[in-house]
């Protein structure tokens, strides 16, 4: 008996094939972009942009997987003609006959350039970072940008009346003196919502920000270190709104500064490490008590610092601050033609201690990892 197919006009999904179609695109294109992130967030345009900038990213073209069949050729079950092995050159791509000579006549990958503003590059960039062993301390009230409707009155403005109680206020009224209906509408019918901003608590936290500003730091090593906390200024106050940062800049002294400065100030002078570990420690015990607040020092520099002494007077600050603070990253940048570590580096990283993270950075591409590392999820360590 031959089976019958029959088609019903009430399948809707047909309908949004549209949509559902246009979803998956924006995913693709979604993902084309995150493939691409450790090279985006590294431009200057985007850098220094104040948010409301479009960027345009080159993305290839996304098409349908199909199979393409070559003109005039009729063997089309795809075996091939069965001589080939393995490391055979079949043809080069873009080149004339796939001789590698001559001008090419094969057809390019397209490619088109998406547009998304860099608020929208900012949320790829932070959406599954955090700050690691993060504990349950002291938390604070923090006013979010939503709001809650909690009461409903006679009086208010406008903007907020309540359209729905207001008809059924009427309503009500109508059906004391004759039909339930819609009419007639006074000022005693009016409803208001009223509503207050939505509070939430978050933990306590205070990052405190050092760079190198030492007269060994070049234009790359300068580049990288604002890059770096460029992002991270952005991560913190995105996700953590009352969080405190504290800046602070050295060569053989330490000095705090504000955000301004602390992004400008030229480099000078000579490197002395252990100023700025001092003075962080300082901050910490003034300010920023263990038993309240979520501490975390960052420290930016070339690696360069005035002698061994120096390192080892660093790693004893580095012990004592990690007594007082959930974790400690040390990032040092290098060029590619530096084949080693510095000093510095190697007497930090011989602690063995999982809150005190390290890395380095050679490239403008290399900023997006260091940020998933310092803020990758950790689990509080107990002490």
């Amino acid at each position: 008996m031959p089976t019958t197919i029959s088609l019903s006009n009430n399948d809707w999904s047909l309908h949004r094939k549209g949509p559902i179609d246009q979803a998956r695109h924006n995913e693709k294109v979604k993902e084309a972009i995150k493939g691409n992130l450790p090279e985006i967030i590294a431009e200057e345009a985007v850098i220094t942009s104040n948010g409301e900038r479009i960027v345009k990213v080159p993305i290839r073209s996304l098409e349908l997987p199909r199979f393409r069949f070559g003109r005039d050729q009729q063997d089309r079950s795809g075996q091939g003609s069965g001589n080939s092995k393995v490391g055979d050159v079949l043809g080069q791509e873009g080149t004339k006959g796939g001789k590698g000579s001559g001008a090419g006549d094969q057809p390019g990958i397209d490619y088109y350039e998406a547009e998304l503003t860099v608020d929208d590059l900012v949320a790829m960039v932070f959406e599954d970072l955090a700050l690691p062993f993060l504990k349950p301390k002291a938390q604070r009230e923090v006013v979010g940008e939503a709001v809650r409707f909690t009461e409903v009155r006679r009086r208010g403005i406008l903007s907020n009346l309540d359209k729905r109680r207001t008809l059924l206020e009427n309503v009500r009224r109508n059906a004391k003196t004759g039909p339930a209906v819609v009419g007639g509408v006074v000022t005693d019918d009016l409803r208001f919502k009223t509503w207050e901003p939505e509070l939430r608590r978050e933990q306590s936290a205070a990052v405190i920000a050092m760079r190198d500003a030492s007269g060994s730091m070049g234009e790359f090593e300068k580049y990288i270190t604002r890059s770096f906390y460029l992002w991270m200024v952005r991560f913190l106050r995105s996700k953590y709104q009352s969080v405190e940062i504290v800046f602070i800049t050295h060569h053989t002294e330490a000095q705090e500064v504000d955000e301004e400065a602390f992004f400008h100030l030229g480099e000078s002078g000579g490197t002395k490490v252990s100023s700025a570990y001092a003075l962080a420690l300082d901050i910490v015990a003034k300010r920023f008590p263990a038993d309240a607040w979520n501490v975390y020092p960052f420290h930016f520099s070339d690696g360069d610092n005035w002698g061994d002494g120096d390192n080892e007077r660093c790693r004893g600050l580095v012990d004592k601050l990690l007594e007082h603070c959930n974790a400690f990253g040390y990032g040092e940048i290098q060029r590619e033609s530096r084949a080693m570590s510095s000093s510095l580096m190697a007497t930090l990283a011989a602690r063995s201690d999982p809150r005190l993270i390290t890395v380095t950075i050679t490239s403008k591409a290399e900023v997006y990892p260091a940020l998933r590392r310092f803020f990758s999820v950790r689990e509080p360590i107990e002490r």
